[in-house]
């Protein structure tokens, strides 16, 4: 079987400045050599936001490359007011939250290959305490 993955994430947006603003701070646009992982399409001004239990996108998921950069992430979006929940999946650590017009977004940092993590996700969800985040800071 061929390997997969994402090309790129469009998302329809309310206020393309508020946007961009939000995608270069929080998510980044572009990793490298491709065009751009995730762009953005301005839609009305009025345009509803997507419902919580409806169907279509749930979230898009990043993935950071240690728990120090998960722990910066979390910090920045709780600095600039932005609500996060978090969660030990016990194959990674996960931090959701939604962009400025409800998107649903997801950062995570895999912990299989550390000491405690699971090689698969068997549906088990942990509490991921604030103090265990911010404690990665200072490592």
């Amino acid at each position: 079987m061929n390997a997969v993955k994402l090309g790129h994430a469009h998302l329809k947006v309310r206020d393309l400045d508020r946007a961009v603003a939000f995608y270069e701070r929080f998510v980044f646009m572009t990793a490298g050599a491709l065009h751009h992982e995730g762009a953005l399409q301005r839609v009305a001004s009025d345009a509803p936001t997507p419902l919580p239990r409806a169907t279509g996108l749930y979230h898009i998921a990043f993935e950071v490359p240690s728990q120090r950069v998960f722990a910066q992430a979390y910090a920045a979006l709780v600095e600039a007011g932005v609500a996060v929940a978090t969660v030990d999946h016990r194959i990674s650590w996960a931090m959701y939250f939604d962009d400025p017009d409800g998107n649903g977004l997801e950062v995570y940092w895999d912990t299989r290959a550390e000491p405690g993590g699971e090689p698969l996700w068997r549906g088990e969800n942990r509490e991921l305490p604030v103090d265990v985040i911010r404690a990665a800071l200072a490592r």
